[in-house]
């Protein structure tokens, strides 16, 4: 299927996807353009070490990347939308995306999937799918912005993260959630992210129940992030004020990831 957007849609679709690319290469990438430019000079101040071995280069890399994310953070502001769109531009089919091939799937019993609740909270009793469905549900059309270079707009339901988070009496004070996830992926938000009115805990896709390959029975949606801050299949949840990390975030890609 071919979508013809108008000329002001094709532009903000262009204008985003260029923004994302370029504030969010990937690990192999950035480190090979450490080795090529930074050696001259620039980076060894920025960074305050000498550029003359690999775990060098690793350790400013990962202060470059540190800085990055705070500057981001600065950047970010919970009250700003992420762009919302029309039915007409959802994209069918929507593109799998994980570490791993489709046809390693998870496909988990949602009947019997809890969703585990951890760290700085108050009510840690698990969830069911029923009883987080119980929850009041928002839907959006938002773009999801890979760090690879692709977009595709789709069509999420379910609850927002910050209504889950007051149900469970999250210290709001903290500083990141992280997830867990039965695909043995995981990530974490900052706090800021996490409250931000569109950021959901999705339980749908295109009005139906979320499928298998798009992150059954629940995933994280988050807007204004990068997809790979989006966890599916995820198992659990937790508050903390110690730094989690994440699955691409421990070999290098920038921690924040905002789009």
């Amino acid at each position: 299927m071919v979508l013809h957007l108008s000329g002001t849609d094709a532009e903000l679709a262009a204008r985003e996807a260029r923004e994302r690319i370029a504030a969010n290469l990937d690990a192999t990438t950035r480190r090979s353009f450490l080795r090529r430019s930074f050696t001259l000079g620039g980076l060894s101040l920025l960074s305050g070490c000498s550029l003359t071995d690999g775990a060098s280069i690793e350790l400013a890399l990962s202060r470059v990347s540190r800085f990055n994310d705070r500057v981001q953070a600065w950047l970010f502001d919970p009250a700003r939308l992420a762009p919302t769109y029309p039915e007409a531009m959802i994209s069918r089919p929507f593109p799998f995306n994980a570490y791993y091939g489709e046809d390693e799937i998870r496909e988990l019993d949602a009947a019997a999937w809890r969703l585990e609740v951890a760290g700085r909270v108050t009510d840690r009793r698990p969830w069911s799918l029923r009883r987080l469905a119980g929850l009041p549900q928002q839907s959006q059309i938002t773009r999801h912005i890979c760090v690879e270079g692709w977009s595709a707009i789709g069509h999420w339901g379910g609850v927002p993260l910050r209504t889950f988070l007051a149900h469970v009496g999250a210290d709001l004070s903290a500083k990141y959630v992280g997830f867990r996830c039965a695909d043995d992926y995981a990530t974490s938000i900052d706090m800021a992210t996490a409250l931000h009115p569109q950021t959901l805990i999705a339980l749908s896709f295109d009005g139906a129940p979320l499928p298998p390959k798009y992150g059954m029975p629940a995933k994280v949606r988050i807007p204004t992030k990068l997809g790979y801050k989006n966890p599916k299949h995820i198992t659990a949840l937790f508050v903390t004020n110690t730094y989690p990390g994440g699955y691409w975030e421990d070999q290098g890609y920038n921690w924040f990831g905002g789009s």
